[in-house]
């Protein structure tokens, strides 16, 4: 590519050299706030999204195994091994980019969450397509309830749960924010929009064909970006999420 003959702009390249390293400085500058105690939260913060994420997918890929679709198994999906099922945009970029965020002083209208690579399936193999299709999809939101509440009771028992669950907890105490983000992602997976997993129930509940359901999947990022920002959705899976895990925890006994 060729250079600018004059103050070594890289035209080629879109963008001026010199503004650019500005750019990397500014954000230098503004990373280097974050003390390691806060890169230490974040870590550990994202390590549990990865592992709950792990076992969302997990339990598609072990469920459609058992409903006779071996097409995760056998692409090493059937696994709770996060490699296999980290998406870099979803996993990665996106978690930290909102972990991040509050530590630097910007306030969000919701906590951290993700996702990871879809798992593979095929239909064609399943011993009941609409059942065992719904039973595929309602799998990796049941696994993080389950988690959810396997957590809260490992978590009394090991003497980390609070005797008493309030609001604030969720950003200050460690142990109640890995079991809301748990059901944050069983919650806000059960959405009725392609690809969440919600939509595959809600397609054979109306009796939509497949083709029609692939033409509104191609703008199903689009469609919950929107929702996000722009209808309270998010509030309402956050206090959704919320009110299951007083209900549980009350009624368990482990909080008043």
């Amino acid at each position: 590519r060729r250079l600018a003959a004059g103050g070594g702009a890289r035209t080629g390249f879109g963008w001026d050299a010199p503004n650019g390293l500005i750019r990397c400085a500014a954000v230098g500058i503004v990373l280097s706030q974050l003390t390691i105690g806060d890169l230490a939260t974040g870590a550990a913060i994202w390590m549990c999204l990865v592992a709950l994420l792990s076992c969302h997918e997990f339990g598609h890929a072990w469920t459609a195994h058992k409903c006779g679709d071996d097409t995760a198994r056998l692409m090493g999906r059937m696994t709770i091994n996060p490699i296999v099922h980290i998406d870099p945009i979803g996993t990665v970029l996106i978690p930290w980019v909102l972990i991040l965020m509050p530590m630097l002083g910007v306030d969000l209208p919701f906590m951290v969450f993700g996702w990871a690579k879809p798992v593979p399936v095929n239909p064609s193999n399943y011993d009941s397509r609409k059942r065992d299709d719904i039973l595929v999809s309602m799998a990796g939101p049941a696994v993080n309830l389950g988690l959810a509440v396997l957590l809260m009771v490992v978590l009394s028992i090991a003497g980390a749960w609070p005797e008493k669950l309030a609001v604030q907890q969720l950003w200050e105490n460690p142990a109640v924010m890995v079991v809301f983000l748990s059901l944050i992602l069983c919650f806000f997976n059960l959405i009725p929009v392609p690809p969440l997993d919600g939509s595959h129930v809600l397609r054979h509940i109306v009796g939509m064909s497949e083709e029609t359901y692939m033409q509104i999947a191609q703008y199903g990022f689009i469609i919950i970006l929107l929702l996000i920002n722009f209808t309270p959705v998010f509030s309402f899976v956050g206090q959704i999420s919320f009110d299951t895990m007083v209900f549980v925890a009350t009624n368990l006994g482990l909080s008043q």
